[in-house]
């Protein structure tokens, strides 16, 4: 059954109650102390699929060494590499140095305002280019992360867990539940409700500033009914073979020799897949005499 629309008055108090609860209670984050530009960019790439206290320490170490889109853009694809360190997903470091290139080329190294512009950059999608464009620019845009889904899920909808990719009927309520006043500061605060608050597996209701008009806790906390939620698995995958060789990479200043490739992964045939995958993601340079190297 779908559920009904929520009347204007339970749409002006969970604005209410949310920004509120957000003054008090967000934490303090370098890219909200000072949401310039760069900085919120920089933050939105980081933070994709990675958890807040372990972007931290590389955001700070990062923005000290490339403090504008022109400072990394002059500096090799490889030094982005190593520098984004153990965040995984480095195809995310190639991506943040092809836009920071795109900015200086096309924009004079100043990360653009406008949606369609940050959307043509390398690596910006709907959620990153709405993030910036909100949390950068004041701009009243939906922005839709997982946290911010399943609060919707649960709050609008009733139910523990959003569909597994976005709907186009999630970003009309999205749209819709925008407050004409400080929508930036919505979307920030049911971004923050839902990492700290309303989470995935241990939601604290009892914290909850809008506990009293959530749908899912008024309906008795009902469990999800689609197919069954799996989380990743990590031990002996590509991805941990491929974060084993890269680690290798990373921790030497110059091209390393198969044999130590080698006895970073004991499985061969897994460990060549892999290998060849990162030469193809344009991560890993094969140069003479069987060495291997970061990108230049």
């Amino acid at each position: 059954m779908t559920p009904a629309p929520v009347s204007i008055a339970d749409r002006s108090l969970l604005h209410e109650h949310v920004i509120e609860w957000f003054d008090r209670e967000a934490r303090e984050l370098p890219w909200r102390e000072d949401p310039s530009p760069w900085r919120v960019m920089v933050s939105e790439f980081m933070l994709q699929q990675t958890p807040v206290t372990r972007v931290l320490p590389v955001f700070d170490t990062w923005l000290v060494r490339w403090p504008t889109p022109s400072s990394l853009a002059a500096d090799s694809t490889g030094e982005a590499v190593r520098a984004w360190g153990r965040l995984g997903y480095p195809r995310r470091a190639l991506r943040l140095h092809a836009a920071a290139t795109a900015i200086v080329e096309t924009h004079g190294g100043q990360v653009p305002s406008a949606r369609a512009d940050l959307l043509a950059l390398p690596g910006v999608g709907e959620y990153t280019a709405g993030a910036i464009a909100s949390f950068a620019f004041g701009d009243r845009q939906v922005v839709l992360d997982t946290n911010v889904r399943r609060v919707f899920a649960r709050v609008l909808d009733g139910a523990q867990f959003p569909a597994d990719a976005v709907t186009a009927a999630e970003r009309e309520v999205a749209r819709e539940m925008l407050p004409r006043q400080q929508a930036h500061r919505w979307a920030a605060a049911t971004m923050e409700l839902g990492a700290v608050v309303c989470t995935a597996r241990s939601p604290r209701c009892g914290d909850c500033p809008v506990a009293d008009l959530c749908r899912w806790r008024a309906a008795g906390f009902p469990e999800h009914t689609g197919p069954a939620r799996r989380g990743q698995a990590w031990t002996g995958t590509d991805r941990q073979c491929r974060g084993r060789l890269m680690a290798v990479l990373r921790g030497s200043a110059d091209p390393v020799p198969r044999h130590e490739l080698e006895a970073a992964w004991d499985d061969q045939p897994q460990r060549d897949r892999c290998l060849n995958s990162l030469i193809v993601d344009q991560l890993v340079e094969p140069l003479d005499d069987g060495f291997f190297g970061l990108p230049t």
